[in-house]
């Protein structure tokens, strides 16, 4: 899954319609100087996000035994997701360079734990030898890709165009997987469901319309959109965690 998050712009603009200018704030409010929040329905919808990562976690916990193969990795993708909403909601309640580089570097810790995850289910699982090896290349190339926006130049675009691409070879592997299995693993659409949602709500980050109840941005819609799809990859990884456990056990019995 790609928990493909992105900033907002810091300045508010505007956009011609129909010979009249129409106001867009990126996620603020005209007044937005005035409160504590800067940006409400995205700095919300990030915290429902959180909320959902975090109570998803705490069941799929309750529900899946931590002998189940792929127990630590959903764990560990869980509690990367939190941290990612976290800071998330911190930015868009106060942007600052600091919170702009959080926000930005805990996104791309989810889009390559997204990685990492369809790693070990499609293919480490029957190389657990190699696991550890992509694993650490994961995570070489998360500390180059911080070090070169941090200490070379903060690149919006290079950023924007490496998590756009490291989410679409995700969304095709998990698709690819999931066609493959689908004739003997039911629960698989609910991994392709997400995954096809995700990439399509993506498209509202390149939309430019004028904020609904001038409130709801593209950006804060994108945001909201993600809150179900988080609670459905969850329920996937629960389903899958136990399919596995119970195939496992099947194997030992066997023999």
């Amino acid at each position: 899954m790609t928990a493909s998050m992105s900033a907002c712009g810091t300045q508010c603009g505007s956009m011609c319609r129909a010979g009249r200018r129409v106001p867009q704030f990126h996620g603020k409010w005209p007044f937005s100087r005035f409160l504590f929040v800067q940006e409400p329905a995205s700095a919300f919808a990030s915290l429902l996000n959180g909320l959902a990562s975090f109570v998803m976690l705490l069941r799929y916990k309750a529900a899946v035994p931590p002998t189940s193969p792929m127990y630590p990795t959903c764990v560990a993708f869980a509690w990367v997701s939190v941290n990612a909403w976290f800071w998330s909601t911190v930015f868009h309640t106060r942007d600052t360079a600091l919170t702009e580089k959080l926000d930005y570097f805990c996104a791309s810790a989810v889009v390559l734990h997204s990685v990492y995850l369809c790693w070990v289910r499609t293919m480490g699982l029957r190389r657990p030898a190699l696991i550890g090896v992509f694993r650490a290349f994961l995570l070489l190339f998360l500390a180059c890709h911080i070090s070169y926006l941090t200490l070379v130049r903060f690149d919006y675009g290079y950023n924007m165009a490496a998590n756009v691409a490291i989410g679409l070879l995700n969304l095709l592997w998990w698709l690819w997987w999931c066609l493959r299995n689908r004739p003997r693993l039911p629960h698989v659409w609910k991994c392709a469901v997400v995954v096809l949602l995700l990439q399509a709500g993506a498209l509202l980050e390149l939309l430019d319309f004028p904020p609904l109840f001038w409130v709801l941005d593209a950006h804060a819609l994108w945001h909201i959109s993600t809150v179900p799809l988080n609670i459905l990859f969850y329920s996937f990884l629960v389903d899958d965690s136990l399919y596995l456990l119970k195939a496992n056990s099947d194997l030992s019995k066997a023999d």
